[in-house]
């Protein structure tokens, strides 16, 4: 792509050639384009959305509908050809339906150029001109976009401000703008050391612009889309990670900036770090952390970040949008169909990540915590008694309302990994989670593809575990129903299952002289029993698997039942059950009537 850039009137006019590759059996009669700057326009799917669901974004709310003529966005393509021949094209809001020329054959390609114009609107949701922190222009979704097309058809959904689902491409996009711009980006910049604007080489001289106008060159590869901004008091420093890798830096410096800013690159230098070891190496060659935007919002080799935080809550909004490259940018699941397979398993990398920089005191007045999922936990448990829950596997764009569309993304998908980890054992996750992304980077795994892996790495079976997880909302519940004398040497201890979803026990006895056992209860239709975490003679399998369909299982131990001080469900808190009281037992507490507590 070329763009000319207009910034009196904050337009761009610009030029694309695409080579699509159609890699499919089916033989293509219709293509679809995203033109996502249309969503800024009153009376636009986001608007009317935005109006009219039951807790709106505040973010947006009516701010679409009050934007005047020259506040608006548009993309509009005025010219489209297939192999030099003309399309025939309709604008319908943010997509754009094209009828090729000629049909697109099973495994063939054709290359489609169009003319495209597009005027930048007021700042509301991500992209868009002068946003509160004064950031000139956040440049996302702003160019014509070709929509996936794989096996379950073409996906053209319009934009209603959720998110994204991109092709993998190699993208050349020249910007020509005001020289008084400096430009962030996804991609490579070419002839650094010309261009200067801090992305030459250490060791030459920083220069002024000879000529009114600069035309920046930027090359990806293997990336699904491509995010730009510009600034004319962008302060920009980069930082080596490796040999393999360059961090850059873009804010603006102030005083509400300066000191956050200036300790941030060490600590993201340490993020990557972390991120490699648990997760997969980052196989770009550049990452910008850009400030823009409104919040936080990911792309391929940059973020964009409102910067005016101090320095926990920059970090903190960095690692989420930085740890987007693994489960957006290269395993790229389809986010509107399975949002919390991005949303969810960002969350839980991240959290995990910051919890591990609070352990090496790089947050100030951080702490690290033994379960850094429980505020997590406490939000999902909260949400699914509430009733306003949804399954998971609701299409991002259909839920009825925001909180519950957030809570399934960010806090379920977390929830599903985290509790994963307890069912299939800390071992077999942290390795299933590396063989995920080595086998299904640049691949757009569904759910399925995804708890496959597991499966192979544990021996388990799991697709119980990921319908009930994903297709309901059913809640786990299991209580301590009865410990009572089984014979003068052997104590048992009834368990009963109260909520819909089945899931296997980890029983943790204490003994009064203080020792204590972690009794597994496995689940029958597993099909085997987690690897064990707990390496010494306290650790003991339960001689029969529990059925899933009976409600209550007689576990039978040793010991005489004076011996027992206390029995507790789940000691690790793993499990996300909605009822903590009834998880433990006191021997104290029932010989004076009072119950399990």
């Amino acid at each position: 792509m070329s763009v000319v850039f207009n910034q009196e009137k904050h337009r761009y006019e610009g030029e694309q050639t695409l080579k699509y590759y159609n890699n499919s059996p089916d033989t293509l009669y219709r293509v679809f384009y995203h033109l996502y700057n249309n969503a800024f326009q009153p009376g636009s799917s986001m608007d009317v959305r935005s109006r009219t669901i039951k807790d709106p974004d505040q973010r947006v709310g009516s701010r679409i509908a009050a934007l005047k003529k020259d506040e608006i966005g548009y993309l509009h393509v005025y010219e489209l050809r297939q192999d030099g021949k003309k399309c025939t094209s309709k604008e319908e809001g943010t997509i754009l339906e094209v009828t090729p020329a000629t049909p697109i054959l099973p495994n063939s390609t054709c290359t489609f150029t169009c003319k495209f114009e597009g005027q930048v609107p007021l700042q509301i949701r991500r992209n868009g001109r002068n946003n509160k922190e004064g950031i000139d222009y956040s440049m996302a979704q702003w160019y014509p976009k070709m929509s996936e097309y794989d096996d379950q058809g073409w996906h053209s959904n319009p934009y209603v401000g959720r998110e994204f689902y991109g092709i993998w491409s190699d993208f050349d996009v020249e910007i020509d703008m005001h020289s008084r711009y400096t430009i962030a980006a996804t991609g490579i910049l070419q002839d650094p050391n010309n261009i200067g604007y801090g992305y030459q080489d250490d060791n030459i001289a920083m220069r002024k612009p000879e000529k009114e106008r600069t035309k920046w060159h930027f090359i990806a590869k293997n990336v699904h889309d491509f995010v730009w901004a510009a600034d004319t008091d962008y302060k920009h420093e980069k930082v080596k990670f490796d040999d393999k890798l360059m961090v850059h830096f873009f804010y603006i410096e102030s005083q509400k900036t300066k000191d956050a800013w200036e300790k941030f690159p060490v600590i993201m230098l340490k993020v990557f770090e972390l991120a490699n070891k648990y997760y997969g190496r980052y196989p770009y060659p550049q990452y910008s952390f850009i400030q823009g935007g409104d919040g936080g919002m990911e792309y391929p080799m940059a973020t964009l970040i409102t910067g005016e935080r101090n320095i926990n809550s920059l970090v903190g909004v960095a690692i989420h949008e930085l740890m987007h490259s693994w489960y957006q940018g290269m395993l790229g699941t389809n986010e509107s169909l399975y949002p919390w397979m991005d949303e969810g398993f960002t969350t839980f990398a991240s959290e995990r990540i910051e919890n591990e920089l609070k352990k090496m005191d790089l947050l100030p007045g951080q702490k690290p915590v033994d379960f850094f999922m429980e505020g997590t936990y406490n939000n999902y448990i909260n949400f699914q008694k509430s009733g306003k829950a949804e399954p998971i596997s609701t299409h991002a764009d259909h839920y009825q309302t925001n909180a519950a569309y957030s809570v399934a993304s960010y806090v379920n998908g977390s929830v599903f990994l985290q509790q994963l980890e307890y069912v299939v054992g800390k071992a077999s996750f942290d390795s299933g989670i590396l063989r995920y992304y080595d086998e299904w980077k640049f691949r757009h795994p569904n759910a399925n593809d995804f708890i496959r892996v597991l499966e192979k790495v544990s021996g388990l079976e799991l697709d119980w575990y990921k319908e009930y997880m994903v297709n309901t909302t059913n809640t786990i519940d299991y209580s301590i129903k009865e410990v009572e004398k089984e014979s003068r040497k052997e104590t048992k201890i009834v368990l009963e299952r109260i909520g819909k979803m089945p899931m296997p026990l980890d029983i943790e006895i204490t003994y009064t002289d203080g020792s204590k056992d972690i009794w597994y209860i496995p689940l029958d239709i597993m099909r085997g029993e987690k690897k064990q975490e707990r390496n010494d003679a306290g650790y003991h399998v339960a001689d029969k698997d529990w059925q899933w369909t009976d409600p209550t299982y007689e576990l039978i131990i040793p010991g005489k039942l004076k011996r027992v001080e206390s029995v507790k469900i789940d000691p690790s808190h793993r499990m996300a059950d909605v009822n903590g009281l009834n998880n433990s037992w006191s021997n104290e507490l029932d010989q004076e009537g009072s119950g399990n507590k």
